[in-house]
């Protein structure tokens, strides 16, 4: 049978542990399934990023996020989550990943290993699923994708200086991610499929990038698409034509998509219109009974719809409906 619990969050990201210290707050001491570190998801962001949210609209429990900065750093980020998660004394399994979950008599059955292969079983009466979308980053779908040269994760510049560095997309993180390269001395080329940056580019970045696009120091090429990635070269096809380009290193920073393959495993239904997986917005109950979503994975098609910002508020949601229930059950 395993252990019981009376709820188990899957993700402890911002949003997990959110939802985790709401509940606490309620009488109820989840225990939390990471298959990575604390907020992994921030662990693997670039080694020198600085958010573009202010510290207050990171913050979860009520405890301050402090810092001498407008925008807090990937640093400080992680130095606050693990404050909130050891002032809560929150139950967290890290590096344990799930690998089953079904439903069962009164709940859900969850099985997992952790990193010595020891396999866990767990019951529950409520199911949190808080995973992100971090793991899971979009494919190019072009020959050599999987060469050890192509990344989806940025971490920082120094390993490339001299080297010829491709980076696609045309999002916040590309734009970083090419001026870093670029001040350490790679040779920046910066494929856009648009015709044009994303409109969610940082006021304040854009035009510093295209001051170095004008300057010559990061060639851009717009309204192009890749074709091919082979060892030394990069084809590409940008005004109609083949282009064939020297290459050392590829970064695909076209984004994320949260992995929903649990959710569907439990039966819960997905709109058909918006990709968003159904659930009551009052409670972020799915349509199965006792199964919640937090964060990301409550967006559609549009994932960063919902970031910590306003994923934070989930938690609070769904453990006032945990604790509305239960009591209805003591009093029934």
């Amino acid at each position: 049978m395993g252990t019981m619990e009376q709820v188990l969050i899957i993700g402890a990201g911002p949003c997990g542990l959110a939802a985790a210290v709401e509940l606490k707050r309620q009488g109820i001491d989840p225990l939390v399934i990471e298959k990575g570190t604390l907020v992994n998801s921030i662990y693997r962001y670039p080694t020198y990023m600085i958010f573009h949210s202010t510290p207050e609209l990171l913050e979860i429990g009520d405890i301050p996020f402090s810092t001498p900065n407008e925008k807090p750093t990937r640093l400080e980020a992680l130095q606050y989550y693990r404050l909130v998660a050891a002032r809560n004394q929150l139950r967290i399994n890290s590096y344990e990943t799930v690998v089953h979950v079904e439903k069962v008599n009164g709940g859900f059955s969850v099985q997992s290993v952790d990193r010595f292969q020891t396999k866990h079983t767990y019951t529950c009466r409520y199911l949190v699923i808080a995973t992100g979308y971090f793991d899971n980053p979009n494919r190019l779908d072009v020959p050599g994708e999987k060469l050890d040269k192509v990344s989806s994760f940025f971490t920082e510049a120094h390993p490339y200086a001299g080297m010829k560095v491709a980076i696609i997309g045309g999002n916040n993180s590309a734009v970083d991610a090419a001026m870093e390269l670029e001040r350490a001395g790679a040779e920046v080329t910066v494929i856009c499929r648009k015709p044009q940056l994303s409109d969610r580019v940082k006021a304040w970045t854009r035009p510093v990038f295209e001051s170095l696009a004008a300057k010559g120091r990061i060639q851009v090429l717009y309204s192009t698409t890749v074709k091919e990635i082979t060892e030394r070269n990069l084809v590409v096809v940008t005004e109609g034509r083949e282009v064939t380009l020297e290459n050392d290193f590829v970064f695909s920073l076209i984004g994320f998509r949260p992995d929903r393959s649990v959710l569907r495993s439990l039966g819960a239904a997905t709109n058909p219109q918006t990709g968003e997986p159904v659930h009551n917005p009052d409670t972020m109950e799915t349509n199965v009974p006792g199964l919640y979503i937090a964060g990301v994975i409550a967006s559609g098609e549009h994932a960063n719809a919902i970031f910590i910002e306003n994923g934070r508020h989930h938690g609070k949601l769904i453990a006032e409906h945990i604790a509305s229930l239960e009591k209805s059950k003591e009093q029934g």
